[in-house]
């Protein structure tokens, strides 16, 4: 998940995805060449890096050389794709969108995602792909928290140490509802807090250390490495990626409580076929490119993900760093059923508790 998920604005996180916008808003998918050697990814940050050295800089530009089909690239907030595609259901632009869930339940909800199983998702698990396919996962990722190591001596063990007086405007998380990462800090205390009510009253007091929103995650990690913040949230594969150029963050799972396991969940990047795709046929190939074998096991070797993939099964350094990370780490399973129910509502309660 490239920093993976920086986003100050709803749309585009830099110029040139800015600028790519205003084209598509200008010439609109009506007039759009359905033969047209191209397709158009509404995605997710976290992928693609800033250095030009990550997984979907790898992955365009060896589909565009396989294919000769151009990937045209707008990079933006989980919430803030699809609310994109949303308001431009009647006039389609985007052929796939990559979103976390619930995000990606949420296109799924709003009819804007057609049924398409891209060769290989057989061996993507049941949990990790739409029963309808309309959506499977591409990368599999987990939540995390990131610190700055340089400044603190250890990561933060529990939610309860985070509300030390050091950390006063020295700690962000992104939006809840805006940013998939944001939202998964939602996820995260309903579950080690036991419920909205708990989950909802930490935060509240969490706040009073809290930089603000941020409709992005990427962002953050920057803002950790250069000393501005101590403690950020973020999720594994965005910000192992990062290191490369930020050696000084580290992950962290905060526990529940004092003597409690670190917790986690799965954050995968999902990928559906937009409904109405101005170049359905394009996206397919595209959507089967994701998941084939070579492009899976880039997924750590490049990305610094999970792959998707049961039956692959990487041994590149990545892979074994990753796993190493993660070992000793609890990790639940969300009910995502009730998450895309209630998500408005938590949203709410997020928002009175901390006056955001």
């Amino acid at each position: 998940m490239s920093a993976h998920r920086p986003l100050a604005q709803p749309l585009a996180a830099c110029c040139g995805a800015l600028a790519l916008a205003a084209a598509l808003t200008a010439c609109g998918a009506s007039g759009a060449d359905p033969n047209a050697k191209e397709i158009t990814v509404y995605s997710a940050d976290g992928l693609k890096s800033e250095q030009g050295d990550g997984f979907y800089d790898q992955v365009f530009k060896d589909f565009e050389k396989k294919t000769g089909i151009k990937v045209n690239y707008v990079e933006s907030g989980s919430g803030a794709a699809v609310q994109r595609l949303a308001r431009e259901r009647a006039n389609t632009k985007a052929d796939v969108v990559v979103t976390l869930p619930p995000f990606i339940q949420q296109a799924d909800g709003k009819g804007l995602l057609q049924a398409y199983r891209p060769k290989g998702a057989d061996q993507v698990a049941a949990g990790d792909k739409s029963p309808a396919g309309t959506w499977t996962s591409i990368v599999n990722n987990y939540f995390c928290f990131i610190y700055d190591k340089k400044e603190l001596a250890k990561a933060p063990a529990t939610w309860n140490d985070l509300l030390d007086r050091r950390f006063e405007q020295k700690l962000q998380y992104s939006t809840p509802g805006v940013a998939g990462d944001g939202t998964a800090v939602l996820i995260k205390a309903l579950h080690d807090f036991g419920g909205r009510e708990p989950a909802m009253k930490f935060l509240g007091r969490l706040q009073a250390n809290n930089v603000g929103p941020s409709s992005s995650t990427g962002q953050l990690a920057p803002k950790t490495a250069k000393g501005e913040l101590l403690v950020a949230n973020g999720d594994v594969q965005m910000n192992y990626a990062t290191m490369k150029s930020m050696p000084d963050q580290g992950i962290f799972f905060p526990a529940a409580k004092a003597g409690g396991r670190p917790t986690t969940f799965a954050l995968p990047y999902a990928a559906g076929l937009v409904k109405e795709a101005p170049h359905r046929a394009n996206a397919e190939r595209f959507l089967d490119y994701l998941l084939s074998e070579p492009v899976q096991r880039q997924v750590s070797a490049v990305g610094g993900g999970f792959a998707a993939r049961k039956d692959i099964k990487p041994t590149d350094p990545n892979a074994k760093a990753l796993a190493r990370l993660m070992d000793g780490v609890e990790v639940f399973q969300p009910d995502w059923n009730d998450i895309d129910k209630n998500l408005d509502s938590y949203v709410t309660a997020w928002k009175t508790a901390t006056n955001s």
